[in-house]
């Protein structure tokens, strides 16, 4: 007996010395607010794929509770900083991811005031409450909004930042908010500027739940599923290889994995910093379209419009910066990819 007790002693502590020190990192809990939102949903699954603990916050305003699969999910606004104090109170979180953000280009111009409450005023909620607990990695979903009209075709870190809508600025707010406030306490970020996000999860397993679209993939997409459905092509006269706009599409699960290499960085005692995501090179509008039809096999009905205002020729990111430091490098590069994910999603 006592042997048997000495052998299963030694096992049992063989396997425990192995967990910890195999990947003590996925110990690690993290708090994904805005976690029921296209992009967090799928950044909450690659976390617990990747075996760290989540809990997921979001008042479902925009998100969609089917989106989150996994984790702990509470339901919540940042502007409820006592819900905020107790959500730390009752979990050891290491880090905190922030998607909650309102994004819509065209209604923070006509609202201005509900996106500086939601995108600035409960960022510094969630960051006051941070400080309160002591957890000091932050994860800030940042755009490549806060560049505005570009002054070269691919978009470095140190482009100039001059946002054009009141949506770029409350991203570049948080940025500053965040400089300022990493100079001044223990708190490290990493922000990340999307250019912009498509595709879908390529297992299928998520589903797109948005109920409604800003980014041009998903608008050309569900076009499909209405008999009537149309898309405009703002612009044919551009400088570009087939005269219409050329942007810079990165797949979800890029983004995702961009997320999960900040924080480690960061947990490995790296400083705050700041990295462009977008694939490197850019797609046009009728690129797009004829993917689109590749991919599905149905006709895309389209309309050819004027330019709009502020709208650049060519805008995609460098990602160099990324590349080098994080070691990341996009998966799903292929438009055929990020289409046929999307596409997948809807269904």
């Amino acid at each position: 007996m006592f042997r048997f007790f000495v052998i299963f002693f030694y096992v049992f502590s063989c396997f425990h010395t192995s967990f910890l020190q195999g990947d003590e990192k996925k110990d690690k809990c993290v708090l994904i607010v805005g976690g029921a939102g296209f992009i967090g949903s799928h950044v909450n699954k690659m976390l617990n794929q990747a075996g760290y603990q989540t809990i997921v916050f979001d008042n479902l305003s925009r998100g969609n509770r089917e989106a989150v699969q996994h984790g702990v999910f509470i339901k919540g606004d940042l502007a409820n900083t006592e819900l905020l104090d107790q959500v730390f109170t009752d979990y050891s979180i290491d880090a905190v991811m922030h998607f909650a953000a309102l994004t819509e280009v065209g209604e923070s111009v006509q609202n201005p005031l509900k996106y500086y409450v939601n995108n600035v005023v409960n960022t510094i909620n969630l960051l006051e409450a941070m400080l309160r607990h002591q957890v000091n990695v932050f994860i800030f979903s940042s755009s490549a909004a806060i560049f505005g009209n570009p002054q070269e075709a691919y978009v470095t870190e140190e482009h100039p930042c001059n946002p054009i809508n009141p949506y770029g600025q409350t991203k570049l707010m948080v940025e500053h908010i965040l400089h300022d406030l990493s100079a001044a306490s223990s708190l490290r970020f990493c922000c990340l500027r999307y250019f912009n996000a498509a595709g879908g999860d390529s297992e299928g397993l998520l589903k797109n739940y948005k109920a409604k679209e800003s980014n041009f993939i998903p608008i050309v997409l569900r076009s499909l599923f209405k008999p009537n459905g149309v898309v405009t092509i703002f612009g044919t006269d551009y400088p570009t290889r087939d005269g219409t706009g050329v942007r810079d599409y990165v797949h979800v699960e890029d983004l995702g994995s961009a997320h999960i290499l900040a924080m480690e960085k960061l947990f490995s005692g790296a400083p705050s910093n700041y990295y462009n995501l977008g694939n490197g090179q850019g797609f046009s509008v009728r690129e797009v379209i004829a993917t689109a039809e590749e991919v599905t096999g149905k006709k895309v009905n389209v309309i050819e419009g004027a330019r709009r205002p502020g709208d650049p020729p060519f805008l995609v990111a460098n990602s160099k910066k990324a590349y080098e430091e994080l070691n990341w490098k996009p998966r799903y590069a292929s438009l055929q990819d990020m289409i046929k994910h999307a596409w997948q999603a809807l269904h």
